[in-house]
């Protein structure tokens, strides 16, 4: 009974919650949509962006590690309270509202991607379902790609027409004409895709589908965890931009975090005393996280320059051995030309690529091989890590779906997926892929 209870209390809460939110979707969907940032190199943005020195003056920012904050006087509370008064003139209140680490870390960010401004969560979940969720009031409707990562699929699916009555429609977002038809006038709010869809790597035509969004007055909201300084989503027409932080941008899996990059009306509305979604639910960073963030955000550009030079040249060599990779910067995938006119110059085609084992025993037998016979990478889940991450999509970050489900999206029960990382020399790593595959090989004759 007790759990009966506290379950309604939680539907009510987030039903409650959309409601509170239908008056940004309303007034913004329509109307308020940023102006376009100039292009720019991210790395030249992320360093123009505003350096905060430490208390000291110290090189490096200081942490502040406080829950709450002092006033001199106190009226100056209720100006906090009444937003007279904000972290933009320096007045802060309390570490869920805003923190001065973790602010800093969110202009970092949105100088990267190019957007007014943002904000850092706990998890890229907390992203993904608190920007949705601010947008999307209870009843109202998303139109999304077919293939995305399991998590956010099953929020979808399933979480947000049980908690909050909005559904999605799931269809193939390389059709503009089909995403534009599927657009329910007066009820959808966003259209959502990734920048390279998890796992398959299909490549969002973000400058059309942003074109489609304007003419139908949705949101566009792109999530760009496999593609951050590779493509640039908000320069190309993108409203919101999504990460799992966790991943390329903190790159030693080690932290969990998120953002959720676009207007500052939005993020400033996600974060409004009285009814935001970011301070009702309180998905908030902790500072030394941010800390941690920010010391690594000035070699990010390096590490994917890195991660992208190694995934094309092992794609190059797997496939003139004859397997079967996808990989979007091989002149044989369906979208390279579409990725190279929205990639940033200079930083490759991606860090991720997939190898179609055609079932999950062989492709069971090639991870086993590439980890514990010839130490190629790791079994895990995850990406971005400077050793290669290695799963099957089908049984592991796509489990949530049904087979049905996966052959829809095209995910193959023997499909593959790596993080290539950027440890040990090139040609140490790939005679170690090729001695996997030598094992492999073996393994099959003996079967035989």
């Amino acid at each position: 009974m007790a759990e009966s209870v506290e379950s309604q209390c939680i539907i009510n809460a987030v039903a409650n919650l959309a409601v509170l939110n239908n008056s940004y979707a309303n007034e913004h969907t329509n109307q308020e949509r940023s102006a376009l940032p100039a292009a720019a190199e991210p790395a030249e943005s992320l360093a123009s962006s505003r350096h905060e020195f430490g208390e000291h003056g110290g090189v490096n920012m200081s942490i502040e590690a406080s829950a709450t904050f002092t006033v001199m006087e106190p009226d100056t509370l209720r100006k906090i309270f009444t937003g007279e008064l904000g972290p933009d003139r320096d007045f802060y209140l309390y570490s869920r509202h805003f923190n001065p680490t973790v602010l800093n870390l969110s202009r970092q960010i949105a100088a990267m991607e190019g957007t007014e401004a943002a904000y850092c969560t706990a998890s890229g979940m907390s992203a993904v379902f608190c920007a949705l969720l601010q947008l999307c009031p209870a009843g109202s409707h998303i139109v999304a790609s077919r293939c995305l990562y399991g998590g956010t699929y099953a929020l979808l699916s399933k979480f947000l027409p049980r908690m909050a009555a909005v559904k999605t429609t799931f269809l193939d977002a390389r059709d503009l004409e089909a995403v534009g038809g599927a657009v329910r006038e007066g009820e959808t709010r966003v259209i959502y895709v990734e920048t390279m869809s998890n796992p398959t790597l299909e490549v969002a035509d973000i400058a059309g589908l942003s074109a489609v969004a304007r003419e139908k007055g949705v949101m566009l909201v792109v999530d760009n965890t496999f593609a951050p300084m590779v493509v640039s989503p908000a320069r190309l027409g993108a409203d919101v931009v999504l990460h799992s932080v966790s991943k390329f941008i903190s790159g030693g899996a080690d932290i969990i975090a998120g953002a959720i990059c676009g207007p500052a009306s939005l993020i400033n509305s996600m974060m409004d005393l009285h009814g935001g979604i970011l301070m009702m639910l309180g998905p908030t960073m902790n500072a030394k996280v941010a800390f941690e963030l920010s010391e690594r955000l000035p070699h990010l550009a390096l590490r994917m320059k890195e991660h992208c030079a190694r995934a094309m040249l092992y794609a190059s060599r797997m496939e003139q051995l004859g397997l079967k990779v996808i990989y979007p910067g091989l002149a044989s995938h369906p979208h390279h030309r579409l990725l190279r006119s929205l990639a940033n110059p200079g930083y490759g085609f991606g860090g991720m690529l997939c190898l179609d084992m055609g079932d999950e025993e062989r492709a069971n037998r090639l991870l086993y091989h590439l980890q514990n016979t010839t130490q190629f990478g790791l079994i895990a889940v995850s990406l971005g890590y400077y050793e290669t991450l290695m799963s099957c999509s089908g049984s592991s970050t796509a489990s949530k779906l049904s087979e049905e489900e996966k052959h829809f999206a095209g995910i193959s029960p023997g499909l593959v997926r790596m993080s290539v990382g950027y440890s040990g020399s090139v040609e140490q790593r790939w005679a170690q892929f090729e001695k996997a595959l030598a094992a492999c090989a073996k393994d099959d004759a003996a079967t035989n």
